[in-house]
């Protein structure tokens, strides 16, 4: 559906997006972790973003997702899709997980090279392996939303 909407509303908002390309860095609250580190490169109007982050100092989640910005004001919406992976380090074996993500929000440019923005992604659990070898509930096939908001500085 999301990859529908980019293809679509690119045609549509073409003259009016952004040119150009370079990169970001920031940081983030919320989505994929409380606190995580943020690298953008972009082109034009699309995007693609790698985030790394953590819960507690006993996880690390990586999430790697292409995102279509739309139009070419300050305040810019954005469509993506992509994968968030997770380790959780516990006993007797350490926790992992595959998540498909798809990142919707608004993206500010505050002033000059500062940007933020705010985003909510849907989520879904692909693959879980439970840090409990006894644990053998079935995976959870729910969308979970996780906003989060972000920061984002380009050089």
């Amino acid at each position: 559906l999301a990859l529908a909407l980019c293809v679509c509303a690119t045609g549509l908002v073409a003259q009016g997006s952004d040119a150009g390309s370079g990169w970001r860095v920031g940081v983030t609250f919320g989505g994929i972790s409380t606190f995580g580190l943020t690298y953008e490169a972009y082109r034009d109007g699309t995007a693609v973003e790698v985030t790394l982050g953590t819960f507690a100092v006993r996880d690390l989640g990586v999430a790697i997702s292409g995102k279509q910005y739309f139009g070419g004001r300050a305040v810019r919406p954005f469509a993506g899709l992509g994968l968030w992976a997770i380790v959780a380090s516990s006993k007797p074996r350490s926790g992992l997980g595959l998540v498909a993500r798809m990142p919707l929000g608004l993206d500010w440019n505050v002033h000059d090279q500062h940007f933020a923005g705010t985003e909510i992604a849907i989520n879904r659990a692909l693959i879980v392996r439970r840090p409990d070898p006894e644990d053998d509930r079935p995976l959870n096939r729910r969308l979970v939303p996780l906003p989060g908001i972000y920061y984002r500085f380009a050089p």
